[in-house]
């Protein structure tokens, strides 16, 4: 049989993104169709480079053009993304960034930080440009988990305007008040000159253009954060927790904070940090030192997402401590658990663009 156009895109139309319940032609996810002879060359365009159905995607594909076009025909599939946005880039307020995800616990000691750290890493090592902001004033440790302490930021004249030029990491543009001030001072700010600090982050640094920017926030669920909640564009929130009911007791606040009329932001889903305790030498073990389950069951009674389970692992503790954060470290148990939370992040910010997009549609109808 010869190949045709028309009967690849006929076998790709039965092919359905497990997402969006729909095929990848009406989804326009094919791109740059291509036939020479036997050879079959083609895109898919997917939602998020952090996709978690990749493989799924390709492998359906190439068994629709093998049974309904040609069994011997050799098909090479080539992979984009386009990171989905429903922001409305003429703002002052991080023009640029499509997406912005605030990581929250209503408590400090459960990890936010090397949450925000890994995640942010983890979307940008799958090929999303991201950016972090450490926005825990009175306790930045962002600069010493990436190794960055003693560096600032330089500025460039933008206009009539200085602006800050964020570090980088690896690709990952980052922000935090620890590279401005020595890392012995104590910073004993009032509210308002915090609020000022964190506008100045926000509205002063060149971003450019990026798929995410994580927000690292400070613990708690007070006026600072409330503030910030509401002069920055957030997409939705991940909540970071450890199992223990006392610090269950502290997520409630934060997912109840933003649920609040005056914040209203959606809550992409929980993440239990410290959920079990693996040694190095017995990987396959899992020892539940701050108990079972309490993340996964907080997600549950929130009706929110459960984004997984980060072990408790020498490695993490001792790459936030050297520069290295864990995620770099290829096939460990950490770093494939934040790959997980990073895929299912994205997934969601895809699901709930598409949703909020498709009632604004009744809506203007």
């Amino acid at each position: 049989m010869q190949v045709t156009e028309d009967l690849v895109l006929k076998a790709l139309s039965t092919v359905i993104d497990p997402d969006f319940k729909k095929d990848l032609v009406s989804l326009n996810m094919i791109k740059d169709l291509k036939i020479e002879g036997l050879d079959i060359y083609f895109t898919i365009e997917l939602t998020t480079p952090a996709c978690p159905l990749k493989d799924q995607l390709e492998n359906d594909s190439r068994n629709a053009i093998a049974n309904m076009v040609n069994d011997i025909a050799v098909v090479h599939i080539n992979f984009t993304s386009k990171v989905t946005t429903l922001r409305d880039f003429r703002t002052d307020v991080l023009p640029g960034v499509k997406n912005i995800i605030a990581v929250s616990s209503g408590k400090g000691g459960v990890g936010k930080s090397t949450v925000s750290v890994n995640l942010a890493l983890a979307l940008q090592r799958s090929g999303a440009k991201v950016g972090l902001i450490d926005a825990d004033i009175h306790g930045p440790s962002i600069p010493t988990m990436l190794g960055l302490k003693g560096l600032k930021p330089g500025l460039e004249m933008v206009g009539d305007k200085h602006k800050i030029v964020p570090l980088q990491y690896k690709g990952l543009k980052v922000m935090s008040i620890g590279f401005l001030v020595d890392d012995r001072q104590a910073i004993v700010w009032r509210g308002p000159m915090v609020t000022s600090a964190l506008r100045q982050f926000i509205t002063d640094v060149l971003w450019g253009d990026l798929d995410y920017i994580i927000l690292d926030m400070p613990p708690g669920t007070g006026d600072v954060q409330l503030t910030l909640a509401q002069i920055v564009p957030v997409t939705g929130a991940v909540i970071v927790t450890t199992p223990q009911e006392v610090a269950l007791a502290d997520a409630r606040k934060a997912i109840a904070f933003y649920e609040l009329e005056t914040v209203k932001i959606p809550v992409l889903g929980v993440i239990e940090n410290m959920a079990y305790f693996t040694p190095a030498e017995l990987p396959e073990n899992k020892y539940y030192i701050f108990g079972k389950g309490g993340g996964k069951q907080l997600a549950e009674e929130y009706k929110a997402a459960f984004l997984g389970e980060v072990p408790l692992v020498q490695a993490i503790r001792e790459g936030g401590d050297i520069g290295v954060p864990a995620v770099l470290e290829e096939g460990s148990p950490s770093a494939e658990a934040f790959e997980a939370v990073a895929s299912k992040v994205a997934r969601n910010i895809v699901l709930m663009n598409a949703e909020v997009e498709a009632a604004s549609k009744v809506e203007n109808n």
